[in-house]
């Protein structure tokens, strides 16, 4: 029934804070935004949206958790280093997979993941 996950939307509480941090930081592109109150970026066959906070869609500590795969999981960890970007658990080296999470300035967490090829 379930092929994908479609989007995953992340309300923060400053877009332009935000939209530093992905596009600055992460590398993300914009692929389609709405008066800067919604900001979507496609990454592979899924879309991260960001959108402004408001009284029924506030971010949160614990929102939810998005695992972002990266092609070079040293060159990521690298760039965390060169802009402060404080890894709040690992990064791991599973038997699957490389891992770490950080937070966007909103608290919310990300799990940063590279699959491991298979043997």
């Amino acid at each position: 029934m379930f092929t994908e996950i479609a989007f995953v939307v992340c309300p923060v509480k400053d877009v332009a804070a935000s939209r530093a941090f992905y596009e600055t930081i992460l590398g993300l592109k914009v692929t389609k935004q709405w008066d800067n109150d919604w900001v979507e970026y496609d990454i592979g066959p899924g879309t991260l949206a960001i959108t402004k906070e408001d009284s029924e869609h506030r971010s949160s500590l614990h929102g939810p958790s998005i695992g972002i795969e990266v092609s070079n999981f040293e060159e990521i960890l690298s760039c965390f280093k060169d802009n402060n970007i404080i890894i709040h658990d690992g990064p791991w080296d599973s038997p699957v997979c490389f891992g770490c999470v950080i937070k966007d300035p909103d608290g919310n967490e990300f799990i940063i993941h590279k699959r491991k090829e298979p043997i």
